[in-house]
């Protein structure tokens, strides 16, 4: 029987403490708020079979987005639809993948779900989660099918140089010619204040495909509604044979919703983006006052960053301690352990919460760290 690996994160789904810190997203937009905006033919929506490949002036509207043509998207059921395609599709069981840890737990369970003989790029924490091209050049080989990447990574933020993607795609080329470079974006657009964003990738060439959704950046994860973009002709067939064989179309309500909430984008992600700036200042701020026993490596977009409680400091048996003493302060932060990283490492989510639920978060956080460091004493 196949099956799927489990993984702690699912606790994410589960009741939600006081003050969520573990959440890797903004708030979540509110039904009515983006109706009041919407036009009244809203109503008149027919509930029927949509197609596969998602409604036209959606797929146009993310086209949009990428600098792409309409035809190169395909609509998903969320960006982990796109994710499950096209591990599906490029690797049958024993076929070779390339991805990274630490990572989003379900990106890598797709390709251990399909059986792909999965080789690992350790990203380092001391190396800012940067990829080190050597290393990479050393998973690669010429029975290579698929290299998953984020950018921004999930759980550090760090998004990849417009270089180093560059590189990569000549080390493909070069040591594994069949393979093609997936790349989740899911929180491209989710940078900080006037941030610039960064291209998309699809310019590298066609072997590049991207996904990404309308849960991170724009805060819709209750919609489920993503999208791969696709410009080699072969792959984009199968993509929308698969999608046709598993849903066969999306929820017509969900691509209803996700137009307006793109008719929308602009003041959606511009104040986001406000909120975001706001939020890993503060998180900037709680670090330096605790550089005493913690440090952490800034993120480059998304409401997400890793924090590690520093080694020679901080012991392991208090590592441990301080996320049951966490728990009891209602305060939740994300186990770099659910990611394949170090248990001293956590993902904290700045986004979620509002401004003063975010300090009040912070502070039990410090509490939290003092009570562990107390009580090793």
């Amino acid at each position: 029987m196949a099956t799927f690996p489990g993984s702690d994160i699912i606790s994410l789904t589960s009741e939600q403490p006081r003050y969520d810190l573990g959440e890797s997203v903004g708030p979540d937009l509110h039904l009515g708020a983006l109706l009041e905006a919407a036009p009244g033919d809203i109503d008149n929506l027919v509930l029927g079979y949509r197609t596969a490949e998602g409604n036209a002036a959606l797929r146009a509207a993310v086209a949009a987005l990428h600098g792409v043509e309409a035809d190169d998207v395909i609509i998903t059921v969320g960006g982990m639809h796109a994710l499950f395609l096209l591990a599906f599709i490029l690797c049958d069981r024993g076929d070779q993948a390339v991805t990274t840890a630490p990572l989003f737990p379900l990106a890598r369970n797709v390709l251990d779900a399909v059986g792909a003989d999965v080789r690992v790029l350790r990203l380092s924490f001391d190396e800012g989660y940067r990829i080190d091209l050597d290393a990479l050049a050393g998973c690669l080989t010429s029975e290579t099918k698929l290299v998953s990447l984020a950018s921004p990574q999930n759980p550090s933020g760090v998004a990849i140089p417009p270089d180093t993607l560059r590189a990569i795609v000549d080390l493909m080329a070069a040591k594994a010619p069949d393979a093609f470079l997936l790349l989740d974006t899911t929180y491209r657009e989710a940078v900080y204040g006037d941030d610039p964003v960064a291209a998309s990738g699809h310019e590298l060439g066609p072997r590049v495909v991207s996904c990404a959704s309308l849960s991170k950046c724009h805060g819709a994860p209750g919609l489920r509604l993503g999208w791969a973009i696709c410009r080699d002709p072969a792959l984009r067939e199968q993509l929308l044979r698969g999608k046709f064989s598993t849903v066969i179309s999306c929820s017509a309500v969900d691509e209803a919703l996700a137009l307006e909430v793109l008719r929308q984008r602009e003041q959606i992600i511009d104040a986001r983006r406000t909120r975001l700036a706001a939020g890993v200042a503060k998180t900037a701020d709680w670090v330096a006052a605790n550089a005493s026993h913690v440090d952490w490596v800034p993120p480059d977009a998304g409401a997400l960053c890793c924090v590690r409680l520093k080694p020679g400091v901080v012991d392991e048996a208090a590592v441990t301690r301080f996320y049951d003493v966490l728990a009891g302060e209602d305060v939740r932060v994300a186990n770099g352990t659910w990611f394949g990283d170090d248990a001293r490492v956590f993902r904290l989510g700045f986004g979620f919460l509002s401004a003063t639920d975010l300090a009040v978060a912070l502070d039990r956080l410090t509490m939290a760290l003092d009570r562990t460091l107390r009580e090793a004493a």
